[in-house]
């Protein structure tokens, strides 16, 4: 959720106006007094959060069960009495209705969201998205918000502000960059960060319009900081690729990490399967240091032995994921550059998930995820990804348009994968042939065009 604030500079453009947007991420590293900083906003967005999540089920419980209750009287069209508990409970109602009212009645009610150390927009940016859950859910029917609970891993929101200017650069907001190593933060100052591509280099030593929105500071659960900034400019970020004439389909699969229809294959690496036995031996370790310490009656936030653990198989987990994406942002860049039309499968993941046998595979493989850097990187290149319906691009021969499982013809299984056409006598690769079928079918094309052809 954007936050525009912006004092002074009226011709100033909004975030949502703005033709290019880009999201980077930074690690940093606070000092000790910055890290409590963090906690202590991270605390004040969930709690703030939390309590507009125990004020609205309070509102809903009430009003419902006052419904209930009229519904059920003797007397259903006129307003009974009420009982001295639901008179405490409509008050209490009231209050919640209050202080959900306007976002400064929160601050007000507790004091200690108005420490110095305490970011406000961090405040507004926790009530932004408990509207935007609600929103969401309306919408789109996703959850409905939820109490976020105590983690080991830490983050809040923030956003940038300019002040009396016309025009927003990288160094000249509420967040901005001191140079290429140093990133001013509301209330936490300096902080030293690392990684910072040399697009947004070039954009910071050449003073290129660039406006600076949404701010998120987050510590992982393996206690690393990392700073995420989305960046809105009207000048591109990016080059465009230049145009190669190629097109081509690509059918995801286990045994390889995908096939292309050109029958060039890429082998999945399988990083958790790799590294299951060295963490399945470090979580077996942390299950006996957590038993040990609750046995001591010893809580285990302050049990060293077990936090030192936690944070051996937090790392594990960690490095297991930066190894899948990079493996798969390197994949998705490829295959964008290479070529002017890529098409795949759309796949459901949710659905996938429900097969107990290749649930964990599938995990591993973080499909979705590369469909969806897929999705975002044809669009940053002016390239084109389309994903199509997978209905019988397994079971058709790309040759002749034959089916299987129609007509007579035997289905294939997932056992089948070299089989011959029993029409066209064409031997096909299943992979491969999957592959081909997608990309026609991405282009339109697909038809029992040799078949047709065959007759002519």
């Amino acid at each position: 959720m954007i936050i525009c604030l912006v004092k002074g500079g009226e011709n100033m453009k909004r975030m949502s106006s703005l033709k290019y947007h880009f999201g980077i991420k930074l690690r940093f590293y606070p000092s000790d007094k910055q890290k409590k900083m963090i906690k202590q906003n991270y605390d004040a967005q969930r709690f703030v959060y939390n309590q507009y999540v125990g004020a609205g089920r309070l509102i809903y419980h009430v009003k419902n069960a006052s419904k209930v209750a009229q519904i059920n009287s003797t007397l259903p069209f006129i307003m009974r009495s009420m009982t001295k508990y639901e008179i405490d409970r409509a008050q209490t109602m009231l209050e919640a209705q209050e202080l959900m009212a306007k976002h400064r009645n929160i601050r007000d009610k507790y004091e200690f969201l108005c420490a110095k150390e305490i970011d406000s927009l961090a405040i507004a940016n926790a009530i932004q998205n408990y509207k935007k859950a609600w929103r969401n859910y309306h919408q789109f029917g996703y959850g409905i918000p939820t109490f976020h609970k105590k983690r080991n891993d830490w983050s809040y929101q923030t956003n940038c502000t300019y002040h009396g200017t016309e025009e927003a650069y990288l160094d000249n907001g509420s967040v901005r960059f001191i140079d290429t190593k140093h990133v001013k933060l509301p209330k936490l100052g300096n902080v030293k960060v690392s990684g910072l591509r040399s697009v947004i280099k070039a954009r910071l030593l050449n003073h290129v319009s660039t406006r600076i929105g949404t701010v998120s500071i987050k510590k992982t659960a393996d206690d690393q900081f990392y700073l995420s900034l989305q960046l809105g400019s009207d000048v591109a970020f990016t080059k465009k690729y230049a145009k190669t004439q190629s097109q081509i389909g690509i059918d995801l699969n286990l045994d390889n990490f995908l096939t292309e229809s050109s029958g060039a294959m890429v082998a999945n690496p399988r990083f958790y399967r790799k590294s299951q036995r060295r963490l399945a031996r470090a979580q077996r370790i942390l299950s006996c240091r957590q038993r040990r310490a609750k046995k001591e009656g010893r809580f285990l936030r302050k049990a060293k032995n077990y936090q030192k653990q936690r944070l051996v198989v937090a790392k594990l987990h960690d490095k297991i994921r930066r190894q899948r994406q990079d493996f798969l942002h390197v994949l998705s860049t490829t295959l964008i550059k290479n070529h002017d039309l890529v098409v795949a499968e759309e796949l459901r993941s949710k659905n996938l998930l429900k097969n107990h046998a290749l649930s964990q595979s599938i995990s591993d493989a973080g499909w979705r995820t590369f469909l969806t850097m897929l999705e975002y990187k044809a669009d940053l290149y002016d390239k084109e990804f389309i994903t199509i319906d997978p209905k019988f691009t397994t079971q058709r021969c790309h040759h002749c348009g034959t089916i299987m499982g129609q007509n007579g013809y035997k289905k294939l299984t997932l056992k089948d994968r070299e089989w011959t056409c029993p029409v066209c006598h064409k031997e096909h690769i299943r992979d491969w042939n999957a592959a081909i079928n997608i990309l026609e079918k991405g282009q339109g094309i697909w038809s029992n065009h040799t078949r047709m052809k065959k007759a002519a």
